[in-house]
């Protein structure tokens, strides 16, 4: 309900009556005087709409000026033809401030992974948590979507306190967040901004019919999911690793973990048996740990079984493999 009181600040600056939107959203003034009360995401996103629509400010007053109805839709629509996610991301950050002035948005990269930071260029009032955490949801949802997949965060940041209804940013963000940082913020593995977009003209009408519930729901796909968990169970290859550890990793439920892999064609099984297998001809090529120990390295209980596993993939023995690899 803290983030419906934000907006009503708007309807205060615009000297507009709110009653009508609440009504729309089903939301009492007895439950807006409830400190800790809160809404489901459709009551959120059709008081938003009708908010920004009634205001003719997609903005919902946080900026020195207007974003009338459409503005972020025009800021999608400039950044659909990017070749990846990296040019899309940088044409909405360099768009944005054509809007603005008073935050500014900009890519920085951290070797491995980028960060979307936002700089605030002026005093944002009561406004400001509503305000920063919706600018970067506006661009998370956006990317997710026009990438068609879902974009893990490795963290999120705030310049303020956490206030008292932290719990709902765990809903908003698919990462860990951390408050009273230096500035508002999102970081993510940078092999997301090779993606190229899977979204046309004519899905993106779809979308803008009903865009807010990419900045209200987190999305489900996720195109790198196999390439991370892959990773990640390489570097544990020489471990017996539950469903469950590998779901936390990746930031999923176990059941949405296997939903995801089997929507592509694999199993957690599957990706087990090819990080061991990938570990092992690794090892032989490499190193000279001599069987016994490399077969304990990938996972295996004794050599035998891993002799009989290492057959059944390459079609040789591990000695054989390793002395024909030296040769070549």
């Amino acid at each position: 309900m803290a983030f419906v009181r934000s907006m009503l600040l708007a309807y205060e600056k615009y000297e507009r009556n709110p009653d009508s939107a609440l009504a729309r959203a089903q939301i009492s003034r007895a439950q807006l005087r409830v400190l800790d009360a809160r809404i489901d995401a459709e009551q959120m996103e059709t008081f938003a709409a009708v908010a920004m629509r009634e205001l003719d400010d997609e903005a919902l007053g946080w900026f020195s000026r207007r974003l009338p109805w459409g503005t972020y839709g025009m800021l999608c629509r400039a950044s659909l033809g990017s070749p990846n996610l990296l040019v899309a991301l940088k044409r909405w950050c360099r768009h944005h401030g054509l809007l603005t002035e008073d935050i500014h948005l900009e890519l920085l990269s951290e070797g491995t992974a980028v960060r979307l930071r936002i700089e605030e260029r002026a005093p944002l009032g009561a406004m400001r948590e509503f305000c920063l955490l919706t600018s970067l949801r506006y661009v998370h949802g956006y990317g997710c979507w026009l990438l068609d997949s879902r974009l893990p965060l490795n963290e999120v940041t705030f310049p303020f306190a956490a206030p008292l209804h932290q719990a709902v940013y765990r809903f908003l963000f698919p990462g860990p967040v951390r408050f009273a940082a230096g500035a508002a913020s999102m970081l993510f593995d940078a092999r997301y901004l090779a993606l190229a977009p899977r979204r046309d003209e004519a899905a993106l009408q779809r979308m803008l019919q009903h865009a807010l519930p990419l900045t209200v729901r987190q999305y489900r796909r996720d195109r790198l999911l196999i390439e991370r968990a892959r990773a990640w169970l390489f570097a544990r290859a020489s471990k017996s690793v539950s469903s469950a550890q590998v779901a936390k990793a990746m930031g999923l439920s176990v059941r949405s973990l296997h939903r995801h892999l089997a929507s592509d064609g694999t199993s957690l099984r599957n990706l087990k048996t090819e990080a061991r297998r990938q570990r092992a001809l690794e090892l032989l090529v490499r190193s000279d740990l001599p069987i016994k120990q490399l077969a304990r390295a990938v996972g295996f209980q004794n050599t035998k079984s891993f002799a009989r596993a290492f057959q059944g993939w390459m079609g040789q023995s591990p000695s054989t493999y390793r002395a024909d690899a030296r040769v070549r």
